[in-house]
């Protein structure tokens, strides 16, 4: 059970590293990735949506769509592709600090790429 325990704190502390880097390499306060509802606000900012948004991630059904819609701009303001949201969505503990720790730079909200 010790075992188990440590390895979820790990995936934790993983987790909380990879956002808070992500969102240092946005040009936010990396500790705002730890602060509930606020880091939500703040990863709309990053991908260049309006903070009502937020308002719609509490509707059952439609926060599925929202969160799959704020993970793809979220790849295109990274300058990654459509491919590498759908890592994002299902294998986000991989796809998270790939984007965190890798050579991925900020280009701007996702929304100005696809224009």
């Amino acid at each position: 059970m010790g075992v188990i325990i440590v390895i979820y704190l790990a995936i934790i502390v993983l987790m909380i590293a990879s956002m808070w880097t992500i969102f240092s390499k946005a040009g936010k306060p990396g500790w705002a990735s730890i602060v509930p509802i606020y880091n939500l606000i703040v990863l709309l900012e990053i991908v260049g949506k309006p903070w009502w948004w937020l308002l719609l991630m509490l509707i059952p059904i439609v926060n599925i769509v929202i969160l799959i819609i704020v993970w793809y701009n979220l790849s295109l303001s990274f300058g990654k592709s459509g491919g590498f949201t759908v890592g994002l969505i299902l294998l986000g503990i991989i796809f998270l600090p790939i984007l965190a720790f890798g050579d991925a730079k900020y280009v701007g909200p996702g929304e100005q790429q696809t224009n």
